[in-house]
């Protein structure tokens, strides 16, 4: 494999130093540019990493990203270094000296020179290169050792002279050279070699040889034989077994099961399922199964329960390892590994000193003794891969983190407790009795609690040490989201110390994210939020890093493709009391920005976009061009799928004083909630939306507001609350100079004097609305004025001022492309022809008209037309037909508080149930069109 460029060879070499484990980034930007990193060194180092990995695809190792650096992760038989460290470990469990000889000579045949002697040295890899160097040099000196008492000394001798070349000053070295070469009768050498290490000592150092290198040099001297125990009268090294006791007590580690342990039937079944012994292959690789949640879920109780109902087929003992994941900092693999090995029975003094060499031994005790092995709380998967066993163990991991580098995991996501079984937990902790006297109480406790298990047991905690309290006071403390967090402690356990335990590790990035969902209110957001919280594009890779820390919850994707994330309840108290500065007022800006912009984008497309009254100045955010198009080529999916987010984004405008986003979202929203008959949304949007531009002394944003809640009391008939709103209205627009604003609020007031018989008054307000259309170019709201109009010449019979008005207005209206405007006008073409007693032509304007607000998905226009083509119907002597067609028309009337269709429906149902000598049914008809039509005119103060 060949790598190009200094820069990434030093990136890989650091990464490869420590195999397998996180190297922080701070460490590799050091290598990379020693003591004067440039600013944009953090952005350099992703890009060189992502060089890398476009590298190594073709190998078996690949690079992951944590949270604080990088990791290589490769297999043992792939990299020299950790091969060299198995082979050596191998070598030092084996039992006989002839078994340790073949691994001592792999290890070393590894070497090839200094290692990264082609690359610049680095102050950071210093104390790791010294460990590497030592570990050559004391292997080497075990093969030596072993070929000694195996009587190999020509062997040993070859290997010392070269090992004396690179430690010149080592005289223990020297000494087994003289030694061995004397022992092979190659007396000469031996004097030679002495006559030289004398010189160097003498000459570099100024000292004479040592006591022993003395005595070696005169036993050759003297001719004297050396010992036949050689190993035992020179000091060299021999190969040292894992000293691990004959029968050591077997670990039994399990923390104590959950006596109150509550529902999780499918969990159970599926985790105790994955971690039967019955399942192993003695020869197969472990079973790993990973329980991962967000805080507080129950991942640990969960784990501890299963693991004692499989425990009896671990016979050999269960290991039980916290790893310190949500901790500062969390557990190093070298001090959790000496744990387990202590466990097992290794004594301080035989503990390996590295990672590999521990993780080895680890896997050679458990090999012979399958364990059920618990892994609480795992940082990630770099950190569980060293405690992984060899084989014929079950492992079970808990974590935070939704770690999916394992091959072969199985992976158990745990979410809150079903409604029922948070009941059951509560009532076990404080008693049913005590529950089923306040359930109701209960309940909402339990709602509070976002039915996450931590805070339903911290709550049962509470009133459990407070017998007198009823379950109604701690009730009401719960009920105020703003100390709700303050509440949910008792002693040690405490909600918001494990949400924290969370978050504190988040970049920067993420940790603005989270905040800014906490504010948007519980409704699932789209992916692209995150945008506009960090203020710049693909902000996904900070989202997914939520999702896999379990912050932020995947709710699932929907009808556009788009993901969609929410916060857990408790999580967004969380993320909400993290919030307050101007950072975050910002994020929030262009949230909403983003969703006027997107709101406006879709509005574009609706088949009828009249009387939009938005603010003057663009929003702060927008989405791109190209996302835009994609998210609302369907602009109707797109509002059914955001409905609830964007009528939560204008409440959250609002309280927070943002009235222009507030009244702007509430106002562009206008032509979706008037074609899909959304009163009850409107209405909301726009008090909230008056109210803070009120507040803000937005006189614009109070007049759009006013004219859309009169629009609202129109089709709901409330003519004198819709005349109130709708003058104050166009007062203000008059005041403000906005001509159009006040032509629109003006047509207002002429469709409320229509409704209550002022015609006259009703067509001087159209005629005075024209003008001002005309005025300022504004062509759709001049088709407009033309229909009313002409609806009014209708209305006085005047059938051919009627019919030159709707004419205009049509021709504009397909000028325009205004479908919906097209349909309104053929409908009242259609009552035109039937007043002139032509009814093929009044069925054929009718069924058009109903086709096009079909088609449109406009119930409440579509109901006017299907009511005339009915009455038509009943006209012609299709009674049934016609039936059918009144009576859907009026279910629609009445869904939509619409008294003004509804009572003209009843008085035509009436007249057909008379004429049919169905008399009691009709005068229940039209008595209820009686009723209504009166109650039309007390709400129009008439």
């Amino acid at each position: 494999m060949r790598i190009a460029g200094t820069k990434p060879r030093l990136l890989l070499a650091t990464l490869l130093l420590d195999a397998n484990q996180v190297v922080a980034s701070d460490a590799l930007i050091e290598v990379l540019w020693t003591g004067t990193p440039p600013s944009s060194a953090t952005a350099n180092l992703r890009t060189y990493v992502s060089s890398l990995r476009g590298v190594l695809g073709a190998t078996e190792a690949r690079i992951a990203a944590h949270p604080s650096g990088y990791a290589v992760e490769v297999e043992a038989e792939r990299l020299d270094l950790l091969l060299f460290e198995d082979l050596v470990t191998r070598a030092r469990a084996s039992a006989r000296t002839e078994e340790a000889a073949p691994h001592l000579r792999r290890a070393l045949a590894l070497w090839r020179g200094t290692p990264l002697g082609d690359l610049p040295a680095s102050p950071v890899w210093d104390a790791r290169l010294r460990s590497i160097t030592q570990a050559r040099l004391a292997a080497a000196e075990e093969l030596i050792a072993v070929k000694l008492a195996a009587g190999e000394h020509a062997s040993a001798a070859e290997d010392l002279r070269e090992l004396v070349g690179e430690h010149p000053y080592r005289e223990d070295l020297w000494q087994r050279l003289i030694l061995a070469l004397h022992h092979t009768g190659r007396r000469a050498e031996a004097l030679h070699a002495y006559t030289a290490v004398r010189r160097q000592l003498i000459e570099d150092l100024g000292v004479e040889p040592g006591q022993d290198l003395r005595e070696a040099h005169a036993r050759v001297l003297a001719g004297e034989p050396v010992p036949a125990l050689l190993p035992a009268a020179v000091p060299v090294p021999a190969p040292v077994p894992a000293p691990v006791p004959v029968a050591p007590p077997p670990p039994y580690q399990l923390p104590a099961d959950i006596p109150d342990f509550t529902g999780r039937a499918a969990a159970v079944a599926a985790l105790t399922r994955s971690l039967s012994a019955e399942e192993l292959a003695p020869e197969g690789p472990p079973s790993i199964a990973m329980v991962v949640g967000p805080p507080g879920v129950g991942k640990t109780a969960l784990a501890v329960h299963c693991a004692h109902a499989v425990r009896g087929g671990y016979p050999a003992g269960q290991l039980h390892l916290c790893l310190g994941g949500t901790d500062a900092t969390p557990a190093d693999p070298a001090e959790l590994l000496a744990e387990a090995l202590r466990a097992l029975g290794v004594g301080a003094a035989a503990l390996p000193p590295t990672v590999h060499e521990r993780s080895a031994l680890y896997r050679s005790l458990l090999a012979e003794r399958p364990m059920l092995v618990f892994l609480d709380d795992a940082a990630d998967a770099a950190q569980v891969r060293a405690l992984l066993p060899g084989n014929g163990c079950a492992v079970l991991v808990t974590s935070r983190r939704r770690i999916t580098e394992l091959p072969g995991t199985r992976l158990l996501e745990l979410d809150v407790l079903p409604p029922e079984e948070a009941e059951e937990l509560l009532g076990r902790i404080v008693g049913p009795a005590r529950l089923a006297a306040e359930r109701q109480a209960a309940l909402a406790i339990l709602d509070s609690c976002g039915h996450l298990p931590l805070a339903v047991r911290v709550a049962g905690a509470r009133l459990t040490g407070r017998p007198g309290w009823p379950l109604s006071v701690l009730q009401q403390r719960l009920a105020d989201e703003s100390s709700r967090l303050d509440e949910l402690r008792a002693g040690d356990l405490e909600v918001r110390g494990s949400f924290e335990r969370s978050t504190r590790r988040l970049t920067s990035d993420a940790a603005a994210t989270f905040r800014a969902l906490g504010l948007l209110g519980p409704a699932s957001v789209p992916g692209w939020v995150a945008d506009a919280v960090l203020g710049r594009r693909r902000g996904e890779a900070v989202v997914d890093s939520l999702v896999d820390a379990n912050l932020v919850r995947l709710d699932g994707t929907d009808a556009l493709g788009q993901p969609r994330y929410r916060l857990y309840d408790l999580m967004r108290c969380q993320a909400r009391q993290q919030t307050g500065g101007e950072a975050e007022r910002q994020a929030l800006a262009r949230v909403l920005g983003g969703w006027t912009s997107a709101t406006g984008h879709a509005t574009a497309r609706l088949p009828t976009t009249l009387f939009s009254l938005t603010p003057e100045e663009p929003a702060p955010w927008s989405l791109p061009e190209e996302t835009l198009a994609r998210l609302t080529s369907d602009p109707l999916s797109w509002f059914e799928a955001e409905r609830q987010s964007l009528v939560e984004a204008v409440q959250l405008a609002a309280g927070t004083g943002l009235a222009t986003s507030a009244w702007g979202l509430a106002a562009a929203l206008v032509p979706y909630f008037d074609l899909h008959c959304r009163f009850d949304d409107w209405q909301l949007t726009h008090r909230l939306a008056l109210d803070s531009a009120r507040a803000a002394g937005d006189r614009r944003g109070e007049a759009a507001m006013l004219r859309g809640l009169g629009q609202v009391c129109l089709y709901q008939d409330r003519y004198a609350e819709a005349c109130d709103m709708l003058k104050r209205a166009r007062t203000i627009f008059h005041e403000l100079g906005d001509v159009r604003g006040e032509a629109i609020s003006i047509c207002g007031l002429g469709a409320a004097s229509q409704f209550s018989g002022e015609h006259l008054r009703a067509l001087g307000s159209f005629r005075h609305a024209l003008a001002m259309f005309l005025a300022v170019g504004d062509r759709g709201g001049e088709a407009y004025a033309r229909q009313a109009i002409g609806r009014i010449y209708l209305s006085l019979q005047d059938l051919r001022q009627a019919s030159r008005w709707l004419s205009e207005a049509l021709r504009l209206a397909r000028e325009l492309g205004d479908t919906h405007r097209e349909g309104c006008v053929s409908m009242h073409l259609g009552r035109l022809h039937d007043l002139k007693a032509d009814a093929d032509e009044a069925m054929r304007c009718q069924g058009r008209a109903l086709d096009i607000f079909e088609t449109l998905g406009d119930r409440h226009c579509g109901a006017y037309a299907m009511q005339s083509l009915g009455g038509l119907q009943v006209a012609r002597g299709e009674r049934s037909d016609g039936s059918d067609r009144l009576r859907a028309s009026l279910a629609v009337f009445q869904q939509l508080g619409d008294r003004s269709g509804e009572a003209a429906t009843f008085q035509t149902l009436g007249e057909l149930y008379r004429s049919a000598g169905r008399t009691a049914l009709a005068s229940n008809y039209l008595h209820r069109a009686v009723e209504l039509r009166q109650e039309l005119r007390e709400g129009a103060g008439l």
